[in-house]
């Protein structure tokens, strides 16, 4: 008998674990391979009955059933094991309301692509491949987050893609709508939407449009793999709502893109002023924006939105350098003459995220791509910092798409 100590004997068979000859992925394969086999071969010898085909189909048939039914029991078990485990991902919070009007921000789509890492929730929709809108919940915006990667699909793999699907952002935005009752915009149709009343309700009632009041509720989100629906389960009250949301393989993965290291045109300002504006050139009811940008103030102003429709036409100007404490612009940088023409629709579908944030950044790459992107202040739970940015990015209108009397609004 070995004189080694058994807590020795523990760690040295610890550092060579089992490495069985059959992997647990492919268990089930070769076990049912191993039983149609036995049954072939215990077929032919049934219609075959003598001494001389007892080693040649009887034995190996019986063999081929044995191992068959053994590897069978084991993947059954290897499959039970997992399907205990839990789902891939599993996510609570007590905040649904927040989440209800974060997606609302990206709502211009009928169907909003959904990735999910041990970071968080990424939501992304498109109109046309013209515009793109992303919102990403930190994983700190949950009270519980758990997510466990799918493994990889061969061993020489680093890491597994993170899962992608697409859902019906309607369905979702009306299932999540049953736990935001008192949410003032929830009686209205999308259409319906006015975007001054969440403007009102943060500059004068003194909460933040995010604040969770008489929610207390939890609200979980669940998903098992790929083929499997989005669950959700919201509990408040006694009372539980289940709604499992069908995925969808993800129709375009492709995003528009943006040059972070060659930007032309840099602003940051507070969101009503943008808000304003968007207001005031809608009532000309246009079909194009034009944004220029000066390094030096031209005839007073170093940012235009000009606009003209079959009302007439308007111009917004905002100014970097002012006397004012509180200046439209807080940042601008701009080294040249920059300029683009934007379908005006699409400007105006941002509009919601425009009432909802705090502050917007608009950037312009050197392909005239319109980066704009929204901080939302949200409730800080958990780790989260109590921010959340909600992106768009527009393709400019280019050659025949834009009207030539766009370009002459300076002169």
């Amino acid at each position: 008998m070995s004189s080694q100590p058994l807590h020795a004997l523990w760690e040295a068979s610890a550092s060579q674990p089992f490495q069985p000859t059959v992997g647990k992925d492919t268990q089930f394969s070769v076990g049912f391979f191993l039983l149609l086999g036995a049954i072939i071969l215990a077929g032919l010898f049934g219609l075959n009955l003598n001494f001389k085909n007892l080693p040649i189909l009887a034995l190996p048939a019986s063999l081929a059933f044995g191992f068959g039914a053994v590897y069978m029991i084991c993947a059954v078990g290897v499959r039970l094991k997992m399907a205990t485990n839990g789902p891939m991902f599993a996510a609570v919070t007590s905040s649904a309301r927040q989440i209800l009007l974060l997606l609302r921000c990206i709502s211009f789509a009928k169907k909003a692509n959904v990735r999910i890492s041990d970071k968080g929730l990424r939501f992304s929709t498109e109109d046309g491949s013209v515009m793109e809108a992303f919102v990403f919940l930190e994983a700190g915006m949950f009270s519980s987050y758990k997510y466990s990667p799918p493994s990889a699909v061969s061993s020489q793999d680093d890491e597994s893609e993170p899962p992608l699907f697409e859902v019906n952002l309607i369905s979702l935005l009306e299932t999540l709508n049953i736990f935001s009752i008192s949410d003032p915009s929830t009686s209205k149709r999308p259409g319906e939407y006015d975007s001054f009343a969440a403007h009102r309700l943060n500059r004068h009632a003194g909460i933040n449009a995010f604040s969770n009041q008489a929610h207390a509720g939890a609200c979980s989100f669940t998903y098992d793999g790929e083929g499997s629906p989005l669950s959700i389960n919201m509990t408040e009250a006694g009372v539980t709502t289940t709604c499992d949301l069908t995925t969808y393989e993800a129709a375009s993965v492709e995003e528009i893109p943006f040059n972070r290291d060659n930007i032309e045109l840099r602003a940051v300002m507070r969101s009503h002023y943008l808000l304003d504006a968007i207001a005031e050139m809608s009532s000309m009811n246009p079909t194009e924006l034009s944004v220029q940008a000066f390094p030096t103030p031209r005839q007073g102003a170093n940012l235009l939105f000009s606009a003209s429709g079959a009302l007439g036409s308007t111009t917004v100007d905002f100014t970097a350098h002012t006397d004012s404490e509180t200046p439209v612009l807080e940042s601008f940088s701009c080294s040249t003459r920059t300029n683009g023409i934007f379908k005006f629709s699409l400007i105006k579908a941002a509009q919601r995220a425009t009432a909802s944030s705090n502050k917007v950044s608009l950037r312009l790459d050197d392909e005239g791509v319109l980066c704009m992107q929204f901080l939302v202040e949200v409730d800080a739970g958990g780790a989260g910092n109590g921010v959340v940015f909600v992106e768009f990015r527009i393709v400019p209108l280019v050659g025949g798409e834009a009207e030539e009397g766009s370009h002459s609004s300076d002169d």
